[in-house]
């Protein structure tokens, strides 16, 4: 028995590695002479640093940096040295998370943090090629802060530098880009990217992502505006700049900035990491590959972690089964995305906080996987 295993996090449980280890006890016990092989797996956003290194043997850095508030904290990204590979979640500089409920207002939050370890990686590491995870943003600022601190300037209307956090939008008048970091140019980026808004209008960041930033009503008109007119002005500078694009609006038009000043590509968060990762040569020898997360359901096939490993074993004719602590309804469509079966992993009746304990979900986890393989071995035999 060859198995991969390619399980996402529990989120608020199990991580990638210990649901990634209660499989291989599971499978063990049933085959002790199996080849396990498992590859830590995210979906671009938390857990796609420590998966991308473990896979790659990569590093990890601790950099002090600028906090969506202005504050300095300690964020961590990967480094993978032989590839001059950075991998980054903005969210560790610029996390929502990161910012106190009663303090979340767009207007006065910033990516200058997210900058600043790109800054880092080029100039301390060496890395020449980032694959970075946007999602979790506590930003509403199109990227202004990142990009001031790579050193592209954003004056108001006596030439002076704006404010880099939101409410700088508001004052842009001109952008000048000849001062911007020389060694940008020799960079690629790849952002995992899994919204599809434009920049601005009824669909865009302000409108449909604000409010959960802490922006009002009024606010959300303003930054909707202020952010229009900040395209404006890039695509006098950068004429290929479009708001329109599917995931300009990402992370509080962070997507956007990307692409318009960095000429990065956005991809599905999955679609990277499996490519980054290479999971597909680990797929190509084996029996069988387990994935799974936290919870099955019809949104998994919208681009989530399992669909994604399914998809990739299926170029191969391998045959896929998932876990999950929770599966709805609606879930056996993931049976038409390439997961052949799935099971959830909760036996007995059970509080939320009971099911999410980590010692419980290793244990369920690991006997749920168990019976499963009990089940293959005893088909296996028969067929």
């Amino acid at each position: 028995m060859k198995a991969v295993i390619a399980i996402d996090s529990f989120k608020g449980s199990l991580n990638t590695f210990q649901s990634g280890a209660a499989v291989t006890d599971a499978i063990r016990t049933v085959y002790p002479d199996a080849e396990v092989k498992v590859c830590p797996l995210a979906d671009g956003g938390e857990g796609t640093v420590s998966a991308v290194v473990s896979a790659l043997n990569g590093e990890i850095c601790e950099v002090e940096v600028c906090g969506p508030l202005g504050e300095r904290v300690v964020a961590e990204y990967g480094v993978i040295s032989s590839k001059k590979l950075a991998v980054i979640e903005m969210s560790a500089a610029a996390g929502i998370t990161l910012v106190p409920d009663e303090k979340r207002n767009p207007l006065n939050t910033t990516t200058y943090g997210v900058g600043e370890l790109i800054l880092h990686a080029i100039e301390k590491m060496e890395c020449r090629h980032f694959l970075i995870g946007i999602g979790g943003s506590a930003t509403n600022d199109g990227g202004l802060g990142m990009l001031s601190a790579l050193g592209f300037e954003f004056l108001d209307k006596d030439g002076k530098t704006v404010s880099h956090f939101g409410k700088g939008l508001r004052d842009i008048v001109r952008i000048d880009a000849s001062r911007c970091l020389p060694s940008l140019k020799k960079c690629s980026f790849q952002i995992a990217c899994d919204v599809n808004n434009p920049l601005c209008g009824e669909v865009g960041c302000s409108r449909i992502y604000g409010p959960q930033k802490g922006a009002t009503e009024e606010i959300i008109c303003d930054m909707d505006a202020w952010l229009s007119n900040y395209a404006v002005l890039t695509k006098s500078v950068f004429k290929n700049a479009d708001a329109s694009y599917p995931g300009a609006g990402a992370a509080g038009g962070l997507g956007f900035a990307f692409l318009s000043y960095l000429h990065a590509s956005l991809t599905s968060g999955i679609e990277l990491v499996i490519r980054v990762t290479e999971l597909e040569k680990q797929i190509q020898d084996t029996d069988i590959v387990i994935t799974g997360e936290g919870r099955l359901d019809a949104q998994s096939c919208m681009g989530k972690a399992p669909v994604g490993v399914a998809k990739a074993a299926k170029k191969y004719g391998k045959p896929v089964i998932a876990f999950s602590g929770a599966v709805t309804k609606d879930a056996g469509l993931c049976n038409e995305y390439g997961i052949d079966a799935f099971f959830p992993i909760v036996r007995t009746p059970c509080s939320l906080k009971d099911a999410m304990d980590v010692d419980n979900a290793y244990t369920n986890l690991k006997n749920t996987a168990e019976q499963a393989f009990r089940l293959i071995k005893t088909f296996s035999k028969i067929m």
